[in-house]
């Protein structure tokens, strides 16, 4: 296994754990479930990585009920001679199970030796599984290509963060999802929903490609952000250069039609500061100046504007709000609004609106109502 397929596993396992501490905590609801098998799907890996945390745990869980073998006692034959400090346990599952040190905190083990303890204990039950696992694996995924893909997604009002295993850094903003495959020849991410911004590590023998909506973006070292709105793409370059071209499926449609191809010069390319809104059926002329930094302000967990209209306003806001809000006053919603406001801060965005002249804001349990007095 090369650098690359450990570096994936590793965040699958990662990704596992997660998901396994999520639903020990509590019963997933619908939409968690629908995630979690949505999830396990993609790919037989998922599923092994998945089983073998639940093993893991149950079966250190289990030895704990025994003087011997519970964790404590392992833990005290393992502890180093000369007392010296133990490194933090990096593995949510195995925490969870209650070993605690004489200081009332989860005990601690360096990597050799958790590894083998680990695999010691959840040896039997992997071995038991192994057989299913792999029909399993079999009958969802003959290839073992897809042992490759991962799979991100944010709920509303949440950001996600994650260095890939080809040290590029992924970036999703509120309700979004991306898919991310990697093979000896390219890095392809699919975004389906939301916005996402990609901090791209270089690699000459390995192009990064990015599909959403009715955009393909092509880079090979650079920072550049992906909005997917309502029968739109909108690609922004914070450093580098993209060249931006129709994805496979828009360009193949656009073509079909009696009109003239939308872009005969191939795809355009654009550098930092440079922006391109790219709609189904049809192909911009040239990219626009804008301040790259205020349209990734969503990174610093920030709204920024710049005399826009406050219905404009309400719905980037409405993006990451638990509560949306409402313009009930027709007249108000072309009041211009200047400022930056943070996306996790509601109680000041409304005491912001409150301050306005001629502006009444009404906070509901379910809304927040903005009219004139």
């Amino acid at each position: 296994m090369n650098s690359d397929d450990e570096k994936v596993r590793a965040a699958i396992a990662e990704q596992a754990g997660e998901w396994f501490v999520a639903n020990d905590e509590a019963p997933l609801d619908a939409r968690d479930a629908a995630a979690l098998a949505a999830w396990l799907k993609t790919s037989p890996v998922h599923i092994e990585e998945f089983l073998g945390v639940a093993a893991v745990a149950r079966d250190l869980k289990s030895a704990g009920n025994h003087a011997e073998y519970s964790l404590e006692a392992i833990l005290a034959r393992a502890r180093p001679e000369d007392d010296t400090p133990i490194p933090a346990l990096g593995f949510s599952a195995t925490a969870r199970t209650g070993a605690r040190a004489s200081n009332g905190q989860p005990s601690q083990l360096p990597r050799g030796r958790r590894n083998a303890i680990v695999g010691v204990e959840a040896c039997a039950v992997l071995s038991l599984g192994l057989a299913v696992i792999w029909n399993v694996s079999r009958f969802m995924h003959p290839s073992a290509a897809v042992a490759t893909e991962l799979h991100f997604e944010t709920r509303h009002g949440e950001q996600l963060t994650r260095r890939l295993a080809d040290d590029s850094v992924l970036h999703l903003d509120t309700d979004s999802v991306v898919t991310i495959r990697y093979s000896d020849t390219e890095r392809f991410v699919t975004l389906t929903a939301g916005q996402a911004d990609f901090e791209v590590a270089h690699d000459a023998n390995r192009a990064f490609r990015v599909l959403a909506g009715s955009a393909e973006i092509l880079d090979v070292g650079t920072q550049f952000d992906v909005r997917l709105e309502e029968g739109s793409t909108l690609v922004t370059v914070v450093d580098g250069r993209v060249a931006v071209a129709l994805s496979p499926a828009q360009d193949k449609h656009v073509n079909s039609q009696t009109s003239p191809q939308p872009n005969p010069q191939g795809p355009l390319q654009l550098g930092p500061d440079q922006q391109l809104r790219v709609t189904r059926g049809d192909w911009p002329t040239t990219p626009i100046a804008v301040d790259a930094q205020r349209t990734t302000s969503w990174l610093r967990r920030e709204i920024v504007f710049d005399h826009e209209p406050l219905e404009q306003v309400a719905a980037e806001y409405n993006r990451y709000a638990p509560k949306p809000i409402e313009i009930t006053t027709p007249a108000l919603k072309n009041l211009e609004i200047t400022g930056a406001f943070a996306t996790d801060d509601p109680d000041a965005f409304v005491a912001f609106l409150r301050s306005l002249k001629g502006v009444k804001v009404q906070v509901t349990p379910t809304q927040i109502r903005v009219s004139g007095d």
